[in-house]
């Protein structure tokens, strides 16, 4: 059997441990009819326990846990960008990829709405929605981004100090950031005509980069009912044309280009987003990265070392040459690896990890498109597209590993952390019981289905003296179950 994925690898061990589970059912069988024409009831009792035992052990499939991402890919520290981040890297105890990332969103903010690839009818400014996945404090998720910032204070102080907000909280605050001008209509009753005055003289700048230290607290907004900032962010990251439709006080924002760098636990990115719906677009236009301390510097490193000056120069040539690049495009050398990779980066993949990863093509190219303007090329050289899919490989590496116990819809996932907590099962009738039936049959068993199929939960059917009694397990508990048992038989 040719294993090609994780998927593969997981089947092929079931269909191994199955294999020697029947395998030991048919010498045990044999050994159970040699028993009765001995007439050894306590054999007999004995031989039926162990096969009834591993006629349940079948019903369980194999989960493969996956493991934390392995380091990101050396091509992703390709040119200026790996340049600065290796400089910085020795005096910080942040993670390396989320320097990186700190400083492509950054420099992708910081040159604008000028340059942009095109897929489709599409325009694809540099803008990037990212958030760092890590323990509190620990995770050294902050300390990233001190470094990016004090680098693009020596290019553009004034972009620093007014375009760099925090607070995400709703769709009209975010709005108001970037607003439009505002006219008011004013009707002159003794001429019986209608003039416009300025009102509010709106936001002239459209760069905007909002930095969440607490994106928990975001999350849990948009939980919320009416909450406008789901649509509102998905609209930054697609067209940039924003707008709030209320009576009251309506409020637009054109040719906004807004980026976004949120920091979060593991527990509280799951925890949160299990509460809202995934499929709606909302998560796919983010890139998600584990980060971790990546070393111990007991005195802080030296930062007064690294030749910021130099570094920043290099910098600001790449930022001018961008602003007025226009529209990227792929170099002739490149096309033929693009054409490669498209294929399995546009191919739909099942449950909420596949909702995530759905738009890789587009992440790819954004990517791709800022590491060709640091490079000062109007075009994508096959360096700045390896670069991308190194970025890309740990980010759907990433989303794998912190999603890999999660459905994509709320009730789903109810069932399933409910499952979890009870290691013996629960019935449907108990299901809805704990779901305090406000659920239909229908909805519990398409919740059912789908953790099913992504192999989240199974179930086992026990006979009675009355009906038959179906109950249904997490995956995740009857592997750490096994774990215990295998524990305590060493």
């Amino acid at each position: 059997m040719i294993i090609n994925s994780e998927t593969d690898f997981s089947e092929y061990l079931n269909q191994v441990k199955i294999a020697s589970q029947q395998e030991q059912r048919g010498k045990l069988e044999i050994q159970l009819g040699q028993a009765r024409l001995e007439d050894d009831a306590e054999r007999v009792s004995e031989l039926e326990a162990k096969i009834a035992e591993i006629g349940e052990a079948t019903n369980p499939l194999v989960r493969i846990e996956t493991p934390y991402p392995s380091p990101i890919a050396e091509a992703a520290f390709y040119g200026l960008g790996g340049e600065i981040v290796r400089a910085i890297e020795p005096h910080s105890e942040a993670d390396p990829v989320a320097i990186m990332m700190n400083l492509l969103a950054a420099f992708g903010n910081m040159i604008g709405a000028g340059p942009f690839f095109t897929i489709g009818a599409d325009k694809h400014p540099c803008k990037l929605f990212c958030i760092f996945v890590g323990d509190t404090a620990k995770g050294r998720k902050g300390t990233s981004w001190s470094p990016v910032r004090t680098l693009f204070e020596f290019i553009e102080p004034e972009w620093v100090r007014n375009n760099i907000q925090n607070g995400l909280s709703s769709g009209e605050g975010l709005i108001y950031h970037v607003r439009d001008p505002k006219y008011k209509r004013e009707h002159n009753n003794t001429s019986n005509s209608v003039s416009e005055s300025l009102e509010d003289a709106g936001v002239l700048d459209k760069r905007l980069l909002i930095l969440e230290g607490e994106l928990a607290q975001t999350l849990k907004v948009l939980s919320r009912e009416g909450n406008t900032l789901s649509p509102v962010i998905r609209l930054a990251w697609d067209s940039g044309n924003l707008q709030t439709l209320t009576k009251s006080n309506p409020v637009r924002a054109t040719d906004t280009h807004i980026s976004i760098i949120g920091h979060i636990t593991k527990r509280e990115l799951v925890k949160r987003l299990s509460e809202i719906e995934t499929g709606n677009g909302f998560a796919n236009r983010f890139l998600f990265f584990c980060v971790k301390r990546s070393k111990e510097l007991p005195f802080g490193g030296n930062f007064n070392e690294i030749d910021l000056e130099s570094l920043a120069q290099k910098l600001r040539q790449a930022v001018e040459f961008s602003k007025d690049a226009g529209e990227i495009q792929w170099a002739d050398e490149t096309r033929p690896q693009w054409k490669a990779v498209y294929s399995e980066l546009s191919e739909g993949k099942p449950g909420i990890i596949g909702d995530i990863i759905s738009r890789a093509e587009a992440q790819v190219t954004r990517l791709a498109t800022i590491y060709a303007l640091l490079d000062s090329s109007y075009v994508i050289r096959p360096p700045h597209l390896r670069a991308a899919l190194a970025i890309w490989d740990y980010s759907e590496a990433s989303v794998r590993y912190i999603f890999q116990n999660i459905a994509n819809d709320r009730l789903a996932n109810k069932i399933l952390n409910a499952l979890s907590l009870r290691p013996h099962g629960m019935t449907k009738t108990e299901i809805n019981n704990l779901l305090k039936r406000n659920y239909t049959s229908e909805q519990i068993n398409e919740a059912l289905n789908n953790l099913l199929a992504l192999h989240l939960v199974w179930s086992k059917v026990k006979e009675t003296v009355g009906r038959p009694v179906e109950r249904w397990f997490s995956t995740r508990s009857m592997n750490e179950i096994n774990e215990i048992n295998e524990k305590r038989g060493e």
